[in-house]
């Protein structure tokens, strides 16, 4: 079993790759804020609990998050490997994957890490606002400070991964086919 961490900043094109390749190797995707969405819609007592929040503009508590996850990854037993897309996003996220991993026998694979530049990952959001109508991809200002943010918070995820071995640049840049091409060489090679 293969368990894959797509990694990047805002923009990279994590949500569009993991489509992709959900699609080619069989894995099962497990986003965050999938998992956030789904679970304030069906009324769970971990749903309830992330929404209040959520609602006061607050970050989710790592715990809330791992439960979820942890959940939703026990749903699918049969999975040939899981994406996680948005998650960890802390170390301490990272920690708490890799000891419910480790209990089930399983590791974390890989940490494929999508490269953009940010005046690309700029104009590819600015792009998504046009087409998706997501109102946080619109403001130039909202934009660099999730960039900013990812940097400071996220980016720091990565160097847990380097520490294993896991970690795996792979350029972001090019056509839909090509950055899918380099993924998913990227994956075989983890075998």
């Amino acid at each position: 079993m293969q368990n894959i961490v797509l990694f990047g900043p805002p923009g990279a094109g994590k949500g569009t790759q993991s489509a992709l390749l959900v699609d080619h190797f069989g894995f099962v995707h497990l986003s965050t804020g999938d998992i956030f969405r789904s679970n304030i819609k069906g009324g769970t007592e971990l749903g309830q609990m992330a929404k209040t929040y959520l609602d006061n503009g607050k970050l989710v508590p790592d715990d809330v998050t791992i439960r979820m996850l942890e959940d939703s990854a026990n749903a699918h037993q049969d999975a040939k490997g899981f994406i996680f897309d948005g998650f960890p996003r802390t170390t301490a996220q990272a920690e708490a994957l890799d000891r419910f991993l480790k209990a089930k026998g399983q590791a974390i694979s890989g940490m494929l890490a999508l490269e953009v530049p940010e005046e690309e990952l700029r104009t590819r959001l600015l792009k998504r606002a046009e087409t998706s109508g997501r109102a946080d991809d619109a403001d130039p200002k909202v934009i660099q400070k999730r960039i900013d943010v990812y940097h400071e918070e996220t980016a720091p995820v990565a160097e847990h991964y380097q520490a294993q071995g896991k970690y795996k640049g792979v350029q972001g840049v090019g056509s839909l086919e090509d950055i899918f091409e380099r993924l998913s060489a990227a994956i075989e090679g983890l075998s």
